[in-house]
């Protein structure tokens, strides 16, 4: 049976979602949970998206395959009760069999923090500028990110993606109680792009860039046009979202397998 995951971290000690040898992860740590609350050889989780060293997540879906029909609640509890304080289920949902929790989504929406007072709380969840940039220009930059496409100036060189393009949906600053927020929307991100258009976009805040040059770095898809990326720390992967109606359908989907397997079981 397949089940949807709600899960959340803080990614401070985590070398990213995505298992890989030599280093914590956040999918290693579940994974681990999982075989031992359920008694399982292997397990494999796949999530909607994978976030950097460093980089939090303040929903990232998951899916799993169990063996038997179980109830939701019960996988959060048990998962929650032997989970590390920095990574918490907040739901689980039962699903049909082909539900994928990356090939199905439609948006993701990442916040990017920065704290303009410098506060010992917030090292690992914020980026501390001391001087602030014109948010003005910042959203100005931004709203340059929702007329192109082609985004190959915001990717790592040595991304495995087959084209670079994405729909940006939103892009917006906002000041916040001491923090300067950007929320960015899209059917999907590169990898390590959000830092970098963060990073890029703080260079037009600060006056070293012009929205100008800012909108001609990307029509010219030339990665050494971009600044530096934005620290780890500020970023979160804050929703990821699905087609209208999508969990009430799957849970249909859910009951009938389920009673299918059931009927298998009575013969």
């Amino acid at each position: 049976m397949r089940y949807f995951l709600d899960v959340a971290y803080d990614g401070t000690r985590f070398h990213g979602w995505q298992v890989q040898p030599n280093a914590l992860t956040v999918q290693e740590v579940l994974d681990d949970c999982l075989r031992k609350v359920y008694r399982l050889e292997e397990v494999e989780t796949i999530g909607s998206g994978r976030t950097d060293t460093g980089v939090h997540a303040r929903q990232q879906w998951v899916h799993v395959d169990l063996p038997q029909v179980l109830n939701t609640e019960e996988i959060k509890y048990k998962l929650n009760r032997i989970l590390p304080p920095d990574i918490a289920i907040q739901t689980v949902c039962g699903v049909g069999p082909e539900a994928h929790t990356r090939f199905d989504a439609v948006s993701r929406t990442y916040k990017y923090h920065i704290t303009l007072e410098k506060n010992p709380f917030l090292v690992h969840q914020a980026y501390y500028l001391s001087r602030t940039p014109d948010v003005s220009l910042l959203n100005e930059a931004a709203q340059v990110l929702l007329e192109l496409e082609d985004f190959t100036t915001f990717s790592k060189v040595k991304g495995d993606t087959k084209h670079y393009r994405c729909t940006i949906m939103h892009a917006q600053w906002q000041q916040e109680e001491g923090q300067l927020v950007f929320t960015i929307k899209a059917n999907r991100f590169l990898r390590g792009m959000v830092r970098l258009v963060v990073g890029t976009l703080l260079d037009v805040g600060k006056g070293k860039l012009t929205v100008a040059q800012f909108r001609e770095a990307i029509e010219k898809q030339d990665r050494s046009l971009a600044s530096g990326a934005a620290p780890a720390q500020g970023l979160y992967l804050h929703r990821v979202e699905y087609p209208e109606q999508y969990f009430a359908v799957q849970q249909v989907l859910f009951e009938k397998v389920a009673a299918e397997e059931a009927t298998k079981e009575k013969e």
